[in-house]
């Protein structure tokens, strides 16, 4: 049965694929990006200047992040070539090419993930002009990432399948553990996506270290699958195939897009957020490093962030002079906690490694 429902968010997920790019929208998950040319063996050795090439792994969904790249090259001439991936699957990758980086730009995902990779020393600061109009409390205190939008963890629901059953949404994280919902709650695995590892983390500031893998084993009871990114668990929501999605509010909104039953509900008891960010990889091309520069502050910047509402990603932009979209769920209209990424990202490692022997293994997944 899991293994049906697995194939069946692979097959939504194409579908909604080829449809955003059909019109320009956003879509689902996909292991590489629409503007992908397979990385080559660049490394950092090249000469500066001239080049009209951009190299970035993403954690953005494929149609959605073609459409910024589109945008980008119509405004500079620059090519963006990309690698998607999930963001645990970024921050693996640049830590493994280390030694011969192969992309200049991580785009996209948690700054949990850009504090343990500044951490490791992957990342070369790099502070844009454009953040004049972002907030403070988005910041990067140590100048290495740049954010470049924020989005609140929320309980993305199948309104069609609680109106048969007559249930109401879920609105506390212990309303979950009901047996109501026994095989019918998704989510991605915290060793693979930032948006499992925010739900991690909160939860375990929420409960505490000791009490939150009770929690957590309770929840798995009622856990119809974990995926590998954390946009692809939406989309079995909007199937059918589990009821709900946890999730951050932009991505389980997403396949209403294409017209599927998708209502969120947030947790009264508190819930995390994420600020999304971009990042130079240290030691990326050296040929390319202008261009990265340039694409950073392109969305940092008031134009590269309207390009959200334009394309209908329901992320909210950290530029207070960008388009905020009707009806975008805002960090002050939720009960949002005082999500700690530093303390996430310093005990990432620790946390996931419970998770994998307590909870739930990270192989096999789709």
């Amino acid at each position: 049965m899991k293994r049906l429902k697995r194939i069946s968010v692979v097959l939504m997920t194409l579908a909604m694929l080829f449809s955003a790019t059909a019109c320009g929208g956003s879509t689902g998950e996909s292991e590489d990006s629409g503007n992908t040319a397979e990385v080559s063996d660049a490394g950092s050795g090249g000469e500066t200047g001239g080049s009209n090439e951009l190299t970035v792994y993403t954690a953005f969904p494929e149609a959605e992040v073609a459409y910024y790249f589109n945008a980008f090259e119509e405004a500079t001439g620059i090519h963006v070539n990309s690698l998607r991936l999930s963001a645990g699957e970024m921050l693996t990758r640049v830590a493994a090419e280390k030694d011969n980086p192969q992309a200049s730009l991580m785009f996209g995902g948690s700054t949990d993930n850009y504090i343990a990779a500044s951490n490791q020393g992957l990342l070369e600061a790099y502070q844009s002009p454009e953040l004049s109009n972002t907030p403070e409390n988005y910041l990067d205190p140590d100048g290495v990432w740049n954010p470049i939008y924020v989005g609140a963890i929320a309980f993305a629901c199948n309104r069609d399948w609680f109106a048969e059953q007559g249930y109401d949404y879920p609105t506390s994280w212990d309303d979950l553990l009901d047996p109501k919902y026994e095989n019918m709650i998704i989510m991605a695995h915290p060793a693979t996506s930032g948006t499992a590892y925010t739900v991690l983390a909160t939860l375990i500031q929420l409960k505490g270290e000791d009490a939150v893998w009770d929690y957590l084993a309770e929840l798995d009871k009622n856990m119809s699958q974990y995926t590998k990114s954390g946009s692809a668990a939406p989309n079995g929501v909007a199937l059918g195939e589990a009821a709900i999605a946890l999730t951050f509010s932009h991505d389980g909104l997403q396949p209403t897009t294409e017209g599927y039953p998708i209502e969120l509900s947030f947790p009264t008891d508190g819930t995390g957020y994420e600020v999304g960010a971009m990042a130079l990889i240290k030691g990326g091309p050296a040929d390319e490093q202008e261009n990265a520069k340039a694409f950073i502050d392109f969305m940092c910047s008031a134009e590269g962030q309207n390009l959200y509402a334009e394309n209908n990603s329901f992320r909210v932009p950290t530029n207070t002079e960008a388009t905020v979209a009707d009806g975008l769920v805002t960090l002050d209209s939720v009960a949002v906690i005082d999500y700690d990424a530093v303390w996430a990202a310093e005990h990432k490692d620790e946390f996931v490694a419970q998770f994998e022997a307590n909870i739930a293994s990270s192989e096999n997944l789709e």
